[in-house]
């Protein structure tokens, strides 16, 4: 599998799941195709199949739930509300602060397994790694009308 930067696109996939009425295994694949960079995991067989199991039951958020546990080891999950119509997830990495402290990733959907899915998206989104070169770059700025002069005495 290839880097996570040069292969997925966790933004066009966070369009398709806020645009979404609810989850689907085609949406589901799209996540963990375009968003997952452990799955499947080798270390992690249980866990992989696990979330294959969920996904061939059609339990989207027992799979969501399972992609972030197998995906974020160091983020848990903080906080899930229903209000107005809409969930609201929340993923921390220090889950023993009070909220006003933490820096947690929120996402909200009218289906629990798609606001979980976003949260999850944009938790890699955020820690994705950014593309540097390992030596940076220099501009050239040769202008044309220098030209090299001889300065050497020959007399």
């Amino acid at each position: 599998m290839s880097a996570f930067s040069e292969h997925h696109e966790p933004a066009t996939v966070a369009d398709r799941l806020g645009e979404a009425a609810g989850a689907s295994e085609s949406l589901l694949r799209d996540v963990i195709d375009k968003a997952c960079r452990r799955f499947p995991s080798l270390g992690q067989r249980e866990k992989s199949a696990q979330v294959e199991r969920f996904i061939a039951s059609r339990a989207w958020t027992d799979a969501a739930l399972a992609l972030i546990e197998l995906e974020l080891p160091l983020w848990q999950l903080r906080r899930i509300a229903y209000d107005g119509g809409e969930w609201y997830c929340a993923l921390s990495r220090t889950c023993g602060l009070p909220d006003w402290l933490d820096q947690s990733v929120e996402a909200r959907h009218t289906d629990l397994a798609l606001a979980l899915l976003a949260a999850l998206v944009e938790v890699q989104r955020i820690a994705a790694p950014e593309s540097r070169p390992s030596v940076p770059t220099v501009a050239c700025d040769a202008r044309p009308l220098d030209e090299p002069l001889c300065c050497d005495n020959f007399g």
